[in-house]
């Protein structure tokens, strides 16, 4: 295997970079190996659903012992203050929008905006967890299609 595409599939798997970063990687590694991009498209896109199921385990199971460590705790409530901020004021903006506001915060392919944080927020606010999943694997959706369309554009240009 081309190591293009396991750094493709990490990428995406990762909270930090998720299918924004992953994808434009293997949409390369398709193209040079002549593979059907819509095939690593949708290996991508449930590589990164999967972070739902991550983060959920993670936060259910092993965060509250990791809460023991004086730096991880720090860091967590730090970041758990921002991302409590700015679910809050997405909630107010968006609240009679529901669960599809869930899946247009995932949707947006910025950094901080994927399943990660998504599953996170449905974690703090105390969602659904079905219907989380269900909106946020959508946004996941609809945030692949944006970076496909970005990256083949990109390459179109540049080809």
């Amino acid at each position: 295997m081309d190591l293009r595409l396991l750094y493709a599939i990490i990428l995406s798997i990762l909270p930090i970079s998720e299918l924004r970063g992953g994808l434009p990687l293997g949409i390369l590694y398709a193209i040079d190996n002549k593979i059907p991009i819509i095939l690593i498209f949708l290996a991508i896109v449930f590589v990164n659903i999967l972070g739902f199921f991550f983060a959920f385990f993670f936060l259910d199971n092993i965060h509250h012992l990791f809460m023991k460590i004086k730096i991880y705790k720090k860091l967590f409530e730090k970041y758990a203050l921002k991302l409590q901020k700015r679910a809050d004021k997405f909630e107010k903006s968006y609240k009679n929008l529901g669960f599809l506001a869930l899946m247009i915060f995932v949707a947006i392919p910025l950094p901080g905006t994927g399943a990660w944080t998504g599953a996170l927020i449905s974690w703090f606010l105390g969602l659904d967890r079905k219907k989380s999943m269900i909106y946020i694997s959508l946004g996941v959706l609809i945030a692949g299609l944006i970076v496909l369309l970005g990256t083949l554009g990109v390459i179109k240009i540049f080809s």
